[in-house]
């Protein structure tokens, strides 16, 4: 089948939405091209995910390399150089003690596999009472239905709701939306709190695991906890014996400035689960790290009961470790806090502007814009505007992807992400700043939002 019969016929995928799509001809760096010449800027890096940038040529020769010795060697059967080594170096960026990890193809597995970790160490040390994984709301942590049970985003999990067993949430730290100062300590403490005070009700003899992600994602709009937070966080944990679970599915990988997002606090996980950057697109990769106590009792209580046929994949692998190298060959993460701070900035210039957008947030290079009908009250607009949806479209129309979600717990609210590669450049900067300006005026124009000149 060729580009012009993609482009008139009939197509036999579905996805989530209907939206027609240019078909993809070619990709480098943080551009890509349609068949058709058209070029986009890739603002999003897709779903968070090339956090390298596209057709790095260090990758493809890497996976050139190991397709020609093997492409598949199953766990059980082989030990595989690939594998090995990138599970010494995630270890190596972990922090001490965190050196057991287990691969996965995607986010969602993580997460699953993070969860039942979790609960078979309790059981292999005798505390089969603790069952329940708490998390936020509104948080998303994955579309399989075990994933799906932690997650806070109504839209998502209410069609599902009778075929799982929803676990208990507390409130994620949304200090702007709740009238809080983010810079007080006392904030933190205020969150976490409420997290003490759900582990007490539901009673910590039952509660398994508090799972989150240390810089939100789409649910939360990249979403920076206050301070004190994660500290006050893993004190709770702690003090219950509950296992502390970071999500870095999508902060992880490096592009908030640090390899793990929840590196920029002192306050370490139990488990880890990572994906999106981790094989930045290249390939279906992701992982799970976890303290080495937790894996040992795990094992010697008959093993871990669970795994995936593409776990541990040689090519995968190899893919995974060649794009860690590349972030540190070229400073990536380094690059992602200097431009990540240098967009943040000139985003925050547009509420000059526009009144409609109520809070710019994020770290590095994951960023986000939350739009409100009344600034000062942090009124959504109207749902039925579809306000995330719109201008995610009139950016598309521009030349420009960025990523759109609700922003208070899927039925209303809006943001979109704004998250290119780490390897943008300042000047790429004013090029993505350009297009998102020009759909702005679109977007206002469209829906009768107030422009100030």
């Amino acid at each position: 089948m060729n580009s012009h019969d993609l482009r008139n016929e009939r197509s036999y995928l579905f996805y989530q939405t209907d939206h027609k799509r240019p078909v993809l001809d070619r990709a480098e760096g943080i551009y890509m091209w349609d068949v058709d010449g058209n070029r986009f800027i890739d603002g999003s890096s897709g779903a968070m995910v090339c956090n390298i940038g596209h057709s790095n040529p260090h990758v493809l020769d890497a996976m050139r390399r190991q397709m020609e010795k093997s492409t598949f060697g199953y766990r059980l059967h082989f030990v595989t150089e690939a594998s090995e080594a990138l599970a010494v170096k995630t270890a190596s960026l972990a922090w001490p003690g965190m050196d057991r990890v287990f691969f996965v193809s995607g986010g969602s597995e993580a997460v699953e596999s993070a969860m039942k970790l979790a609960r078979q160490y309790a059981v292999a040390i005798g505390q089969g009472s603790r069952w329940k994984v708490m998390s936020r709301w509104p948080s998303y942590h994955g579309c399989t239905l075990g994933a799906l049970s932690v997650t806070g985003y109504d839209s998502l999990t209410d069609p599902f709701t009778p075929m799982m067993r929803v676990m208990p949430k507390v409130a994620a730290p949304r200090a702007w939306l709740d009238g809080l100062d983010p810079d007080d300590p006392a904030t933190g403490a205020h969150y976490a709190a409420k997290l003490e005070a759900r582990i007490l009700a539901e009673g910590s003899e039952t509660v398994l695991a508090f799972i989150i992600e240390p810089i939100g994602g789409a649910s939360t709009g990249a979403l920076v906890p206050p301070s004190g937070y994660m500290s006050a966080v893993r004190e709770v944990c702690t003090r219950h014996g509950v296992l502390l679970i970071h999500d870095e599915v999508m902060s992880g990988g490096g592009r908030t400035g640090r390899f793990f997002g929840a590196q920029h606090w002192n306050a370490a996980p139990d488990i880890l689960a990572v994906s999106k950057g981790f094989g930045a697109g290249y390939v279906p990769l992701g992982a799970v790290v976890a303290q080495g106590h937790v894996v040992d009792r795990v094992l010697a209580g008959g093993g871990f009961l669970h795994g995936f046929t593409y776990a541990g994949n040689p090519l995968a692998c190899a893919t995974g470790l060649a794009v860690i190298e590349e972030i540190e060959r070229q400073g990536m993460m380094e690059n992602a806090a200097t431009v990540g701070g240098h967009l943040k900035g000139e985003l925050s210039k547009l509420m000059d502007r526009y009144s409609f957008i109520g809070d710019v947030r994020g770290m590095g290079l994951l960023l986000a814009l939350e739009l409100v009908a009344d600034r000062e009250t942090k009124a959504p607009l109207p749902p039925a505007l579809r306000a995330f949806d719109r201008l995610t479209e009139a950016a598309y129309a521009r030349g420009l992807i960025i990523y759109p979600r609700r922003s208070r717990g899927g039925y209303s609210g809006d943001h979109v992400l704004i998250a290119p590669p780490m390897i943008t450049t300042p000047a790429q900067v004013d090029e993505i700043m350009g297009k998102l300006g020009d759909a702005l005026e679109a977007f206002a124009a469209e829906c009768g939002l107030e422009v100030t000149p």
